[in-house]
């Protein structure tokens, strides 16, 4: 289910350029702080995914509410548990 959640969080993610630098810059709405920036498309990508990584652990340790993405609902099957 984790994985399924973050596979489509990384679907609403948004992607630009920043021509000055050379530099990709991607984030996703509604995942506040999480974003990554990197030389190239793919290295932003890659950057981008292990900050919602780590921002879901930090989210869940502390038992905080996480974006409903898609028709995951994370919240709902924390406190079923």
């Amino acid at each position: 289910m984790l994985t399924e959640y973050i596979e489509e969080a990384m679907k609403l993610a948004h992607y630009e350029i920043i021509e000055d630098e050379g530099t990709f810059w991607g984030e996703i709405p509604d995942f506040q702080g999480v974003w990554g920036r990197a030389e190239t498309l793919e290295e932003c990508r890659k950057w981008l995914k292990d900050a919602l990584e780590e921002w879901l652990i930090f989210r869940l340790k502390n038992n905080l509410e996480l974006p409903v993405v898609g028709n995951i609902d994370l919240n709902k099957l924390l406190t079923s548990v």
